[in-house]
């Protein structure tokens, strides 16, 4: 994938086909000791020992439909590519944690993406909550929506609110030193 968005967006669907109802992102970005440390963790249905084992391999998917699920293995082979590794934690009735882990400055790492975007496109399911947190070294940004219902009312995905919120993402990931893609 292009964009390590993608990649987030794609483990976010995951939690939500797990019945996920809660998902956290966080993205920290240290400067300092050249990381980028992605972490998705949600509280849905979780994931069974022995699929647990094999999700790394693009052959193993709890899909009915199709019998190859690429996203993990398409995330951790972009780890590695830029010197990290991706873990995947998980219990089941409990949830899941997937962290992505990689040399922020690697020359095949892929840029960041349109984070608001993601985000936004998230808040057009009213059925979960989204937890974004986005850090580069000190500076930290965090956007909740069951905070923003708390202002905007329970439907985030109105035209005018959703531009409201993809424009304080931005805003905010500037302030705090985040390039934008």
């Amino acid at each position: 994938m292009k964009e390590i968005s993608l990649h987030i967006m794609d483990i976010v669907e995951n939690s939500i086909a797990a019945n996920a109802d809660l998902i956290i992102i966080e993205i920290n970005e240290n400067k300092r000791e050249d990381i980028l440390k992605v972490t998705i963790k949600d509280n849905g249905k979780g994931i069974d020992n022995q699929l647990l084992k094999n999700i790394k391999d693009p052959f193993t998917t709890s899909r009915k439909t199709r019998r190859v699920g690429l996203g993990i293995s398409l995330f951790e082979a972009a780890c590695i590519r830029c010197e990290g590794d991706l873990s995947i934690k998980s219990k089941v009735n409990v949830g899941t944690e997937v962290t992505a882990i990689m040399k922020l400055s690697h020359i095949d790492r892929a840029p960041l993406g349109r984070m608001s975007e993601t985000i936004c496109s998230f808040l057009l399911r009213k059925d979960i909550e989204i937890v974004y947190k986005h850090s580069v070294d000190d500076k930290q940004f965090v956007l909740d929506t069951r905070e923003l219902k708390k202002i905007a009312g329970e439907d985030l995905s109105i035209p005018e609110i959703l531009t409201w919120i993809r424009e304080y993402i931005d805003e905010n990931l500037e302030k705090i030193g985040s390039k934008k893609w």
